[in-house]
């Protein structure tokens, strides 16, 4: 039989209608903000988790005429952001701005006992459909079939960098259970680590940002094989999805905006509205793609069966995510 793994939106949220009208009148008769509001961003500056904050404040600014502020705060994979906010004051002027490498991943690595539902969701903000499965020319992997092909003729010879028991971690892991491959998983650090270690040749495969490796695959030094999407991102030029190459397999990372528990529900449906403001402008939409990102927005009860099916599709690696660490 063939396998298939969709850690996907869309297939979280089939049967689901828009969600809109009857939550915005709600929303529209609570008075907030009142005052500048603080995002917790669970990673440094400069990434792509932090650069759709910032997007999202941007026009977040330029709807409510009130100040959104974004502070970064890094390390524990997210788990000091998440008890920042998770401590703070329910009153709408904190918010976490998170993934599931956070939100989901964590709790399945036995990093935290907390998971989504300890925060109050308000929306998915956005989608990365970025990530590519990327190899170093020292390898010698063409495309995933030549990947898959090696692995399996001598396991352990591909080396994969990741950060352990991290959201890059799990999709390693999610490669190697659909297609029998067994790769050789080696704590590489950083994104930027990880770049660095590929092209020094001491790591084989990564799946990073494209963004991230644009300019060393368009010069040679290393190889897009696929992106995990459903279908092509054409931001990503003329790489193929896993699934043109005989690989069933879907992978989203979407970007979560989330208030400390017990937060009014009608500014958790007014940010959702805000959000969703935000991603019908043209010019937010111009503003994704110096990240490769098109436009994605799930309102607060799609946001919630996302995160609930995902939690599911995750905790079938509980045990290896929890050995990592």
């Amino acid at each position: 039989m063939k396998k298939i793994f969709r850690a996907s939106l869309l297939s979280a949220v089939v049967g689901m209608g828009a969600i809109g009208a009857q939550s915005a009148a709600i929303a529209d008769e609570v008075k907030w903000p009142t005052r500048p509001v603080q995002v917790v961003v669970i990673a440094n500056p400069g990434g792509d988790t932090d650069f759709n904050a910032r997007m999202m404040a941007k026009y977040f600014n330029e709807i409510t005429g009130k100040n959104m502020v974004v502070t970064n705060v890094a390390g524990g994979g997210g788990t000091l952001a998440a008890e920042q906010v998770k401590g703070a004051a329910a009153d709408g002027n904190t918010i976490l701005f998170t993934h599931p490498g956070q939100l989901i991943v964590n709790e399945v690595a036995g990093l935290t006992e907390d998971s989504y539902e300890t925060f109050d969701v308000a929306c998915i903000a956005g989608v990365d459909k970025s990530t590519v499965f990327v190899a170093s020319k020292q390898s010698g992997v063409t495309n995933m079939q030549d990947l898959v092909e090696k692995s399996k003729a001598k396991p352990g010879s591909i080396t994969y960098g990741t950060e352990m028991g991290s959201f890059s971690h799990l999709q390693g892991l999610m490669l190697e259970k659909l297609t029998g491959a067994k790769l050789k998983m080696v704590d590489g650090g950083t994104v930027s680590d990880r770049v660095v270690g590929m092209l020094g040749g001491r790591l084989d495969l990564g799946a990073i940002t494209y963004g991230s490796v644009q300019d060393y695959v368009n010069g040679g030094q290393m190889v897009a094989l696929g992106q995990p999407n459903a279908e092509r991102n054409e931001l990503l030029g003329d790489v193929p999805t896993l699934k043109e190459q005989g690989l069933d397999i879907t992978m989203d990372k979407p970007y979560v905006v989330a208030f400390p528990k017990g937060t009014d529900p009608a500014i958790i449906k007014k940010m959702s509205d805000i959000m969703k403001q935000i991603t019908e402008k043209p010019e937010y939409a111009e503003d994704l793609k110096k990240f490769k990102q098109p436009v994605a927005f799930y309102g607060t009860e799609e946001a919630k069966q996302v995160l609930a099916k995902t939690r599911e599709d995750f905790m079938q690696f509980k045990d290896q995510l929890r050995q990592a660490k």
